[in-house]
């Protein structure tokens, strides 16, 4: 084969993936129209911290965690179903198991992370020396911001090569790809949800017909 008919196949078979990644994802866990508008929120906060993130990396960090993230989370554990899909005909352990990404028990990990990693400010001022220790209450917030960036592009690393490890270097690409680019295409997929939420839909239809 050619080397540029090979390197047009492996695209192919990258954005293939990307596709199913994404479907995957969008049908077994946003069948909630809270869960969707919530990920709407997540999406357009996530966009201004991706645009913060050139100008000040603390407060993106900050905007990502406390909005994007926050809201984003609560969806999938307050408001998704978590018994047995009938569209999809799977039970949520099974979809817990066969999740590319983080499933729930691995957010709790996550979460509880980014909720106590501040707590290192408080005995670490300095972050080991990372850090000029902060001198009021501004530059703590300000050391957050910055230790939450790093809690998220470790959490994102970290779970690629896991990916890498368990199943492929793809897999792992595929997935980092999706989640960078999420925020994109959650506002193309659920800009209607809050409209829907309003006239009383509480679950998504569309699940049944792709």
């Amino acid at each position: 084969m050619p080397i540029h008919q090979h390197e047009e196949h492996e695209v192919k078979d990258f954005l293939q993936a990307l596709r199913v990644q994404r479907w995957d994802d969008h049908r077994y866990y946003h069948h909630s129209r809270i869960n969707q508008s919530l990920h709407l929120l997540s999406a357009i906060s996530f966009l201004v911290a991706y645009a913060m993130l050139f100008k000040d990396p603390a407060m993106a960090a900050l905007i990502a965690w406390l909005v994007s993230m926050v809201s984003r989370q609560a969806g999938h554990f307050f408001f998704e179903p978590k018994g047995y899909d009938h569209i999809n005909q799977a039970t949520h352990e099974y979809k817990e198991a066969i999740k590319v990404g983080y499933n729930l028990q691995r957010k709790v990990v996550l979460m509880a992370i980014w909720a106590l990693s501040p707590l290192l400010l408080v005995w670490q001022p300095s972050l080991f020396g990372l850090l000029e220790p902060h001198a009021d209450w501004r530059g703590f917030i300000h050391h957050v911001g910055l230790l939450w960036l790093w809690v998220g592009v470790g959490g994102l690393l970290f779970r690629m090569v896991q990916l890498f490890v368990q199943q492929s270097v793809q897999t792992g690409l595929v997935w980092v790809t999706k989640i960078l680019t999420d925020p994109f295409h959650d506002i193309m997929l659920y800009y209607k949800a809050p409209w829907y939420l309003l006239r009383g839909q509480m679950m998504d239809p569309g699940h049944r017909t792709h």
